[in-house]
């Protein structure tokens, strides 16, 4: 895979871009408490105007989404989950209100993403203005009419994609299923997402038990950088030594040309490690990478 000229690098350079997000909004007397009790974040210790990312788990502590949570007031606080999962958050949250004094709505809010060196400082972002992915440069606004501020140069899919993979953050319908497990996305996005310390929380159980005994599971979200990567897509098998060991589950560019890849890699792999990538007409020589990439 050539090159793209007109591609940009957002781990170097300034970009923004439309971020395809849901955004969720819930409020009420028992909302933090609500809250509290349902991710696996520690709500109640966000201060107003405050974001952190959380698990939304299954009783029995497979993911249902990962998603970032903002304080926007004393009883308010705003979710937000890619795109196309924000109506399963809201069925989800409101499954297990019962009596509580709280109300779960989605918000017809969009979002745009500002990456690379000085995105914190770029003057001219309206909306709710938050962090962005554990361990990376760049701030995401969110609201109604939010859009890519003036002055910026403007990035694609594509070069936001890259950037992803790159950094090894796990995105819903991809590395995270209803199968998935916090474990297996690493310790770069559990450490950002995860309270060892808070009370209990639904499908903490197993989480807290993995922890415990090292964070070891059978399978982990890792990198692959393929030279020539034609033909590489999600669902793709991993191979290394011959033995198929993984499935990929992301594909994008790689700045200068190739391709990048996140796939679920069975935990025996240490990286790095050579391996191959099936393709229609074969295989192409891949490498397996810890996550974040290096560089």
């Amino acid at each position: 895979m050539s090159a793209d000229p007109t591609a940009v690098d957002l781990r170097t350079t300034l970009g923004a871009v439309e971020l395809p997000r849901d955004v969720v909004r819930v409020a009420g007397p028992d909302a933090v408490d609500y809250l509290q009790g349902q991710l696996s974040q520690d709500v109640a210790a966000l201060g107003p105007g405050e974001a952190a990312w959380s698990f939304l788990l299954q009783p029995t502590g497979k993911v249902d989404a990962w998603l970032r949570v903002t304080r926007t007031g004393d009883d308010e606080l705003v979710l937000d989950v890619d795109a196309g999962h924000g109506e399963a958050v809201v069925a989800r949250l409101r499954r297990f209100l019962l009596r509580t004094k709280a109300d779960v709505d989605p918000l017809p809010w969009r979002a745009v993403a500002l990456r690379g060196p000085g995105a914190d400082r770029v003057e001219g972002l309206t909306g709710l203005v938050v962090p962005t992915w554990p361990g990376v440069e760049g701030v995401d606004a969110l609201g109604e009419d939010v859009a890519p501020p003036d002055g910026v140069a403007r990035a694609t899919a594509a070069d936001l994609a890259s950037l992803r993979v790159r950094a090894g953050v796990p995105a819903m319908g991809a590395e995270l299923t209803a199968s998935t497990i916090p474990a297996e996305v690493g310790r770069h996005v559990l450490g950002a997402s995860v309270s060892f310390t808070k009370g209990c929380y639904t499908g903490q159980e197993l989480v807290a038990r993995i922890d415990s005994r090292g964070g070891n599971v059978p399978r982990q979200v890792r990198g692959l950088v393929v030279r020539a990567g034609a033909g590489v897509a999600p669902g793709a098998a991993v191979v290394v030594g011959g033995d198929e060991v993984g499935t990929v589950t992301s594909v994008a560019p790689a700045p200068g040309g190739g391709t990048v890849a996140l796939a679920l890699v069975k935990r025996a792999v240490t990286p790095p490690a050579a391996g191959e990538v099936r393709v229609e007409d074969g295989t192409v020589a891949a490498e397996v990478v810890a996550v974040p990439f290096e560089g």
